[in-house]
């Protein structure tokens, strides 16, 4: 069965249009009764965090009310990166956690996603159980207290320093003498990314840290890295730090100002964990977006590389399953489960740094492990991405371009599972081919899906 609220992050959409506060309090009406339903405390508590966004405080508002309806108690986290929620979510005694974020998105929009009480996003079937019960509305069947029985609200905004604390402990090495640029995005990180780098001796330019919510992700941040990129050429630094709204994913930018996303990343930090001992299996997990450099990279130390589904949630469950140690996506989201169980823009920023720290090697001199076959990304705007993959013209088309660009490279279409989009990914030896094919790929699906 098809998912229709949840994508591969969440819910997402314009808040106040797809994402209004009724549904927001049908989600923790519903999701606050499916995290607690197996919960051994007698008045069960879901954690909540938000970004910066502008609409946060009226989804809050909303997942409160119809969390405390069902006799759940909430502690309100204020403004935390996603990964201090899923943190804090396996670390306390409560029944789950709840990110109001968007992640990367357009200040417009704004998402809800789950985590159970060890800090995991919700599988597709948990999704589709409460997307069940919110289509057919079943809410009315769920409990509702009275009195004393009813959920109640406490704010715990200084949790966020054991987080930030956390992070700080991740590190097996000072940084002092480091000079990092940090973008925060206008988001999540404002606060935590500064503190950790500070509290472990990096000296630090911090830029785009406007919690105003009007800004977040607005020419800033992974999704924008170059004005992180002229800072780190106009102070000299060391590395830069680009995080997204909600700071589980993070871009790198080396002392030469070139971009470093996360497949180069993955490289860099497998091959120290490989002379670590802490490359279990010699294995990292990723996913198809990944560029085949990267496994070229892994096979130079004797490394493998597994492939699952797009969605950082599907790399984690696949880690769990194996017990790998590293894993993530192209887009930045890294995971070092030894640590935690979602992407970690901060703390994979520190073990970078880490590296560059130990062994006194700058991020451009890192990062040559790896090199990159010629790969191209397109998003398609569409106006239906439901069902395109029974469009015989564009499924045809696909064929082709595989057929002509041959074995040992790869063509990937798929719909987005938060935007309006139809990713297009084409990768190979031969540049002018997949530009040949990316053209006519992109042409197509405009003209059959809109």
């Amino acid at each position: 069965m098809e998912k229709k609220l949840f994508g591969t992050d969440g819910v997402r959409g314009v808040a106040n249009h797809e994402l209004k506060g009724e549904l927001a309090f049908k989600l923790g009406r519903i999701g606050g009764y499916y995290l607690s339903r197996n919960s051994e405390q007698e008045k069960p508590v879901v954690v909540i965090g938000k970004d910066t966004r502008l609409s946060g405080d009226m989804l809050e508002a909303a997942l409160m009310a119809g969390l405390t309806s069902v006799g759940i108690d909430v502690y309100r986290l204020g403004i935390i990166p996603t990964p201090g929620v899923c943190y804090l979510s396996r670390t306390k005694e409560v029944a789950g956690g709840i990110m109001i974020s968007a992640s990367h998105n357009p200040t417009a929009d704004n998402g809800i996603k789950f985590f159970d009480g060890e800090g995991i996003k919700l599988s597709d079937q948990a999704e589709l159980e409460i997307e069940e019960l919110i289509f057919n509305d079943h809410s009315e069947e769920l409990p509702y207290p009275i009195d004393k029985e009813i959920g109640l609200v406490e704010e715990k905004y200084s949790w966020i320093d054991e987080y930030i604390s956390f992070v700080i402990e991740s590190s097996d090495q000072k940084l002092n003498g480091l000079k990092v640029v940090i973008d925060c995005a206008n988001g999540a990180a404002y606060q935590a990314s500064p503190a950790v780098f500070e509290e472990l001796g990096a000296e630090v330019v911090v830029i785009n840290n406007h919690p105003n919510g009007e800004e977040i992700n607005v020419n800033c941040g992974s999704t924008a890295p170059g004005l992180a990129a002229e800072k780190v050429i106009e102070t000299g630094a060391d590395l830069g730090i680009a995080h997204d709204g909600d700071a589980d994913r993070v871009i790198l930018i080396d002392e030469n100002g070139e971009i470093v996303e996360g497949d180069n990343i993955m490289a860099v930090a497998a091959r120290d964990m490989i002379t670590e001992n802490k490359l279990n299996k010699k294995t990292v997990v990723t996913t198809k977006y990944s560029n085949l450099g990267l496994k070229e990279s892994l096979a130079e130390v004797g490394a493998e590389l597994v492939i699952t589904k797009n969605g950082d949630r599907y790399v984690l469950a696949e880690m769990l399953k194996n017990d790998y140690k590293l894993g993530g996506e192209k887009s930045g989201h890294i995971i070092f489960s030894e640590y935690n169980t979602t992407g970690d823009g901060i703390l994979t920023a520190v073990k970078i740094a880490s590296i560059i720290k130990k062994k006194e090697k700058s991020l451009s001199e890192l990062k040559e492990v790896m090199s990159y076959w010629p790969q191209l990304l397109a998003n398609v705007e569409v106006n239906q991405k439901e069902g395109w993959e029974q469009n015989s013209k564009i499924t045809a088309e696909i064929k082709a371009a595989k057929n002509e660009i041959g074995s040992s490279g790869r063509v990937f279409v798929r719909a987005s599972g938060t935007e309006p989009l139809i990713r297009v990914m084409l990768e190979g030896k031969e540049e002018e081919l997949l530009n040949k094919w990316e053209f006519r790929l992109k042409e197509l699906i405009r003209e059959e899906l809109n």
